[in-house]
């Protein structure tokens, strides 16, 4: 069954402007929720509605999902702004969609979570996300949960280091990584629009270990190679302060990234976008 009605919430973060461009590309009707409508700009009428909607206000969302096939929704915050936490976006939002979608027949809801999301539970990152993938699971909806390997663009703090002249890493920085970009990561979540009730994790093309990933970084900014190992234990003391002297706006998204660095998350490998060509292109912006 070709999905042709797709309710898309979180069209105007990094993914979402992706999955917008390849469903349309694909000729899907598209419904696009925004919470700001001057942020999205319809160059395509024939398939892409812009609805103006809160996620987190679920008056907003009534009769959203009428006539809607399929939801994705890549809706979670990376770092908490606006006075709301993790539990009221990654999981009460979506929630209200899933409530919606519910009430209106939808046949199939698409989330995009985390890599090992399950596994890493404790982190306040994850524990909204994952409520959330249990709710859908036990929803009665046909699901697909999709768990990308992280994106290129999380990358960016080690253009930064290496603009300084040299990274550092925690440990011996051969924990290896292949990250995705949006465009691929789009792509797949389009074409496997057919997979219901599963899991999918994915990654880029690359396998790439932390070393490698510091290296890219310092010869796309014609930097010489100087790396700087850091011993694992104050990776270990970095998280313990965080958590105990921020607040979780803070130390979410950081806890997040210490954790995942101390070893290998590699996911099967898709797509042809190299974080090489990135870091080149961004560090033209510098």
């Amino acid at each position: 069954m070709k999905h042709t009605n797709i309710l898309l919430a979180g069209a105007t973060g990094y993914l979402g402007g992706y999955l917008l461009k390849v469903l349309i590309e694909q000729q899907n009707q598209v419904v696009a929720i925004v919470r700001n409508p001057d942020k999205l700009i319809n160059t395509n009428e024939n398939y892409l509605e812009i609805k103006q909607a809160e996620v987190t206000k679920p008056d907003t969302l009534r009769d959203i999902c009428k006539g809607i096939d399929a939801v994705i929704s890549t809706v979670g915050i990376t770092r908490q702004k606006d006075g709301l936490t993790y539990m009221d976006v990654d999981y009460q939002a979506n929630i209200n969609l899933l409530e919606e979608a519910k009430k209106a027949g939808v046949k199939h809801f698409v989330y995009v979570s985390a890599i090992n999301g399950n596994k890493y539970r404790n982190l306040k990152i994850f524990e909204a996300k994952e409520k959330f993938v249990d709710a859908l699971k036990s929803s009665g909806l046909n699901y697909t949960i999709v768990r990308p390997n992280g994106f290129f663009s999380d990358m960016k703090d080690f253009l930064q280091m290496a603009k300084s002249g040299r990274v550092y890493l925690f440990g011996s920085g051969y924990q290896k990584f292949n990250l995705i970009h949006g465009k691929d990561l789009a792509t797949y979540i389009v074409d496997n629009l057919e997979e219901t009730n599963k899991e999918l994790t994915i990654g880029g093309p690359d396998v790439l270990s932390l070393n490698e990933i510091s290296e890219l970084a310092l010869n796309a900014l014609n930097k010489p190679i100087k790396i700087i190992h850091l011993p694992d234990w104050m990776r270990k003391l970095t998280i313990w302060s965080l958590r105990t002297f921020t607040s979780v706006k803070t130390y979410g998204p950081l806890e997040f990234f210490l954790t995942l660095m101390a070893e290998d998350t590699i996911a099967p490998t898709y797509g042809t976008h190299r974080l090489e060509d990135f870091y080149i292109e961004e560090a033209k912006k510098f």
